[in-house]
């Protein structure tokens, strides 16, 4: 996936790095569910973000919250930087969470060989922390900057890497300055 100027919400255009949800790179085999989420993304980029949300939440509703939690994951993810208020990408960015802790390291490489689970947390925590951050509910984002960061060890030592780990950096100082203003950095809507 191609970075997104949302920073740290950092799914990459459809999923680039392997072991982020954003990343299904080339999958193994055909996974037409994500092959419409990295058109959907793209068209976010592209600047249709209004069609971009409508073609993800439709295919939401198709997968269903009891869905494929790697589709559920990947799709939250992206859908939540669509939204510019905080509080509307807070619940994807929680639903993309509670999805990743249902995949599998089976399902994650069958989708992907090099696809791992432990490479989704710093990104995911990282948003969460970002949103809190926005609410200005600081301790709840300081909490997931401390997870994001423990996380940390999960990322590949690779660009991908080095900008989720950039944006933990960027997000905790804002933490520490109370500071609840959108970061310049961060992927996101424009509408």
């Amino acid at each position: 996936m191609s970075t997104t100027t949302k920073g740290p919400r950092t799914m990459t255009a459809p999923p680039t790095a392997p072991d982020s949800p954003d990343a299904p790179d080339a999958p193994d085999s055909p996974d037409h569910t994500m092959e419409a989420i990295a058109r959907a993304v793209t068209e976010g980029r592209a600047g249709r973000t209004a069609d971009a949300r409508r073609e993800l939440l439709a295919l939401w509703s198709s997968i269903g919250v009891t869905g494929d939690p790697l589709h559920r994951c990947t799709l939250a993810h992206h859908l939540a930087d669509l939204y510019e208020d905080p509080a509307q990408a807070l619940a994807w960015d929680v639903r993309a969470l509670d999805a990743a802790d249902a995949v599998t390291e089976q399902r994650a490489r069958e989708h992907h060989a090099d696809l791992r689970i432990a490479g989704f947390y710093p990104s995911l925590h990282l948003n969460l922390a970002d949103d809190y951050r926005r609410l200005g509910a600081c301790g709840a984002a300081a909490d997931h900057i401390d997870a994001a960061t423990k996380a940390g060890p999960g990322l590949g030592q690779d660009s991908y890497g080095d900008l989720i780990r950039g944006a933990v950096r960027e997000v905790a100082e804002a933490i520490a300055r109370r500071d609840t203003a959108p970061r310049a950095s961060a992927p996101g809507a424009t509408v």
